[in-house]
């Protein structure tokens, strides 16, 4: 399933966006149907002129909440798989404690949306990194990348050594957990133990004995494809 925009004119921007304060309800019907078309053809079955009709509204309505098909998505996205009440950032005080919590939000993002929706969560990347970046730096961390600030506060604690590649933790965490999803194996704490302890854990440190630079994870956002 292809997530790159081919839509054309309906990504451009309608101009300033103005008028009459936002009805919270009408917005949140809207991104469900956003949401339903995701779930039905992924990012390029979403169009300004089927959200509009689909939602009973004009396109100027859905122009003057988002300024382009990337934004409405994003939107849908933070309101339906990727909500959460609580804060963004991952910070348990230890290296352990924050994988659990990225993979913890991963599956549980994955487990509240419907397949199609999750795969594109995860794998925009593959072919539109800009999208996969915004999602990140709009949601907050989905659990699909290892931040930057985990990995520094493991190196400050001694429980990383410098030059860790998220190489690891970004080709392993959402390849796995999306498969068990798919094809409906638990991920419960147990598993979760099992993966942080056994594997992530182990292949970070080991990241910086490889000699080489790594390739980028699949769900880095920036995967090569040749």
């Amino acid at each position: 399933m292809s997530y790159l925009n081919r839509s054309g004119g309906s990504e451009a921007a309608a101009g300033p966006r103005g008028g009459r304060p936002r009805d919270e309800r009408r917005e949140h019907d809207i991104l469900a149907v956003v949401g339903a078309l995701l779930a039905e053809s992924g990012y390029e079955g979403v169009t300004f002129e089927e959200v509009a009709r689909r939602a009973g509204a004009s396109k100027a309505t859905l122009y003057r909440r988002w300024k382009s098909k990337r934004e409405m998505v994003i939107a849908a996205i933070k309101a339906g798989p990727a909500y959460r009440e609580g804060p963004d950032e991952i910070d348990t005080g230890s290296l352990r404690g924050d994988l659990l919590a990225l993979c913890q939000r991963l599956d549980r993002s994955m487990r509240s949306a419907d397949g199609q929706t999750a795969m594109l969560l995860l794998q925009a990347g593959l072919e539109d990194p800009d999208l996969c970046a915004e999602i990140e730096r709009s949601v907050g961390p989905t659990g699909a990348r290892l931040p930057a600030s985990v990995i520094e506060a493991a190196v400050r604690r001694g429980e990383l050594p410098e030059g860790v590649d998220t190489f690891p933790y970004e080709e392993v965490a959402g390849a796995v957990l999306l498969l068990r999803r798919l094809n409906g194996l638990r991920a419960d704490d147990h598993y979760f133990e099992a993966l942080v302890d056994a594997v992530l854990i182990p292949a970070l440190r080991a990241s910086t004995t490889t000699g080489r630079t790594l390739p980028a994870g699949i769900f880095s956002g920036h995967p090569a494809t040749h």
